[in-house]
């Protein structure tokens, strides 16, 4: 529903060092109607006076902010997730969006948008946890933007596109309302009272209308509600990955000095694609049967490799 949607989102802090900065996020999320909070492993005392100062009137979230200690933990009941950078210069695989045009995602599911250190932001590991990135523009002359002023632009464009989403809500539903009074007013009586009457053709004649006015106001004749929503959360996903690496170095596809940066190339993988909960499962199927074959069946001897099977050690281009 749009009345609860900002309250499925979370604002991830990750390491956060200054009690004022955490303070004026607790702030501008009360402004703009967020209220989950979480921080990961916070460098500093965020129920301590400088942060409830800059709160103000919004001590409750600093008091109700959730505290863990890794990014994962932070993402537990997430389906989506967008990380912030302020650094364009490094190579990042995934492509930079502006806040507009991404963060109104975020409001159709359980969500967080996550936030980086002050001093140096996320690492490519933690942005990796994200499916879409986001950078705010800013002017060449200084581009890095103060903690609490990015939490604060981010937290606009989401009361604002979800502002937007009631009033369209609204204006579809005092036009649907406005058409049904002129169908009235023109064919007063209910359908079964037309029938009664032997108006039959009164009934397509109303139908018809109805059509025509719902077709002129932009609204249709039936809801159309969006599918539900079926993505795997992303701890799902998480053990996922965890399952594949442990079995892609144990057939020597992935090497120990190599794998971080092959496992990216996989989260971004299926980054893109969304899997449902019933596509997991069965990924994560498939992984538990290879398990069990390489267990199983026949090794060749003096060899890790299974009979038949592939080369020790492959590569791919």
């Amino acid at each position: 529903m749009l009345e609860t949607a900002l309250a499925k989102i979370r604002i991830v802090l990750v390491e956060p060092a200054g009690p004022l900065n955490v303070g004026s996020v607790a702030r501008v999320m009360k402004n703009m109607g967020l209220h989950q909070l979480i921080l990961v492993n916070p460098q500093c005392d965020y129920l301590g006076e400088e942060a409830r100062l800059m709160a103000v009137r919004a001590a409750d979230i600093l008091e109700t902010a959730k505290v863990v200690d890794s990014l994962a933990a932070a993402l537990v009941g997430c389906v989506r997730a967008i990380a912030t950078t302020g650094d364009d210069s490094r190579s990042l695989p995934t492509q930079l969006e502006q806040p507009a045009d991404a963060l109104p995602w975020l409001l159709e599911a359980p969500s967080a948008l996550i936030f980086g250190r002050e001093d140096c932001g996320l690492t490519n590991a933690e942005l990796n946890r994200a499916q879409r990135l986001i950078r705010i523009p800013s002017s060449d002359a200084y581009t890095s933007l103060n903690l609490a002023q990015a939490v604060a632009i981010c937290c606009y464009e989401l009361y604002g596109e979800e502002g937007r989403r009631k009033r369209e809500e609204g204006r579809g539903k005092r036009e649907e309302g406005r058409g049904k009074k002129e169908e009235d007013a023109l064919f007063p009586g209910s359908a079964g009272e037309r029938i009664s009457r032997g108006s039959a053709s009164s009934i397509d004649a109303t139908d018809n209308l109805s059509t025509c006015y719902q077709e002129q106001l932009g609204t249709s004749q039936k809801e159309n509600p969006s599918p539900p929503l079926t993505s795997a959360p992303l701890e799902n996903l998480e053990g996922y990955y965890q399952q594949l690496e442990t079995l892609l170095l144990k057939i020597g596809y992935l090497q120990q000095h190599t794998a971080a940066s092959r496992m990216e190339k996989f989260r971004r993988l299926y980054n893109r694609a969304y899997p449902t909960v019933d596509e997991v499962a069965m990924l994560r199927g498939v992984l538990r049967q290879t398990e069990w074959a390489i267990k199983t069946y026949p090794r060749e001897a003096n060899s890790d490799t299974l009979d038949g099977a592939l080369p020790e050690n492959p590569t791919d281009s």
